[in-house]
């Protein structure tokens, strides 16, 4: 068995079909120029400053890789655009609004929770389910997507920003119907912190997405720290209206940056979860052939597999190190393993809670055995894959991550 082609309903397959001659005729909705991004990006915002050039070196990598190496279609290149237009229009929002309101910089963001793992090792329902506390904050899609003007406490849950983030989303299912199934995606739902530090242009999110290989590479070489500031500022502006005790954050691309994220956040808090990474892999390679079989028609899932295996090894390499390095702050740390959050996940939250001196009241356990109940897994479907369909074989991949389950004991036997 291998991979299925990616779904292309009939009307899909026409409008990708005119990609080339679009093209050809200098449609500007396809046009991934770098010089002509940052127009865009300025005309539309009527701003000039981006709030400083670091973000450049990043971006022009990330351009680079998906000219030579993406081979987007014609929805992967106006959905490529859009991103990176979104972000950069962004940019130059957050960064006029913090020059108008320069007491931002004095916002605190005290002791927040980050949640960092491997996909597919529990992250997903612990983040919802700390997410149910009222007393803690996660950033949601909706403003992600779109941070200005800072979220405001009085309409937060009717702002227009929602409705229109819940339309965008209602068209994944028409290119990616099995899509929910591997990750769900919704308006109102925490968003990874991947989307925030995809602003500076520093995130694993990008070859998840599209295949950019020299653009991982890149990555894999850069100090986060810069993409971590840019991320303390945009939860400072996001708080600056509508602030909670503590920040829930999650993303499995911290697993490479502890140390950064520690020098950044000195106070956080960090659930670091554990699964098989043997077992990950063909889930982690089949959301990604999901992803980008909804950019590009030149899709091989053998590669598709080898490259999630590289990155999360490497990954993993780099959060063990980092383990090692702060075995002095091992306070500040808390390993949850897959299978407990499995058999009983408000279980795992209350020890969590209790690790880190947090007060678990009983509001909040029927809060979060409420959300359990509404959210049964399985609940838009099931979703097949093996290491095969992926081009893995067991005993390379039990080679390939043997320090990491070692060290934190995470074996199938476990």
């Amino acid at each position: 068995m291998t991979a299925p082609a990616p779904h292309r309903p009939v009307s899909i397959r026409l409008i990708n079909g005119t990609g080339a001659s679009l093209r050809k005729l200098g449609v500007p909705l396809l046009d991934l120029d770098e010089a002509r991004l940052l127009h865009a990006a300025r005309s539309s915002a009527r701003l000039e400053d981006f709030g400083g050039e670091h973000f450049r070196a990043g971006f022009r990598r990330l351009l680079e890789s998906i000219e030579a190496e993406a081979h987007l279609n014609l929805i992967g290149r106006i959905t490529a655009r859009a991103m990176l237009l979104n972000y950069l229009v962004n940019r130059l929002q957050l960064h006029d609004h913090r020059k108008r309101h320069p007491e931002l910089e004095q916002q605190e963001i005290r002791q927040p929770l980050f949640i960092l793992g491997l996909p597919r090792t529990g992250t997903t329902i612990l983040f919802n389910l700390l997410a149910q506390d009222p007393r803690n904050r996660t950033p949601l899609t909706w403003e992600v997507q779109w941070p200005y003007p800072p979220p405001r406490r009085a309409s937060f849950e009717t702002d227009p920003r929602i409705e229109k983030m819940a339309k965008q989303l209602s068209n994944l299912p028409k290119i990616a119907p099995n899509l929910n199934a591997i990750h769900e995606f919704a308006s109102e739902l925490p968003q990874e912190c991947v989307a925030i530090t995809g602003h500076e242009f520093l995130s694993v999110q990008f070859h998840i997405i599209f295949n950019v290989p020299s653009y991982q590479d890149w990555l894999d070489r850069q100090s986060f720290v810069p993409g971590l500031e840019f991320h303390r500022r945009f939860l400072q502006h996001l708080q600056s209206e509508y602030a909670k005790e503590r920040w829930i954050l999650k993303s499995p691309g911290h697993l490479a940056v502890i140390e950064d994220l520690v020098e950044v956040y000195p106070d956080a808090r960090i659930v670091h979860t554990h699964r098989d990474p043997v077992d990950v892999m063909p889930s982690a390679a089949s959301l990604s052939w999901t992803l980008r079989g909804m950019s590009t028609d030149v899709l091989d899932p053998h590669v598709v597999g080898r490259q999630q295996a590289e990155v999360w090894a490497e990954n993993l390499r780099r959060a063990v190190r980092a383990r090692e390095r702060l075995r002095a702050r091992e306070r500040q740390f808390f390993d949850v393993y897959y299978e407990d959050v499995l058999k009983d996940p408000v279980d795992v939250v209350e020890r969590i809670y209790a690790h880190f001196e947090i007060p678990f009241s009983q509001d909040v356990r029927q809060r979060m055995q409420a959300f359990v109940s509404r959210n049964p897994r399985g609940r838009f479907g099931t979703h097949r894959y093996s290491l095969e369909d992926f081009g893995l074989d067991r005993a390379t991949e039990n080679a390939r991550f043997a320090e990491y389950r070692e060290r934190f004991a995470c074996s199938a036997q476990r």
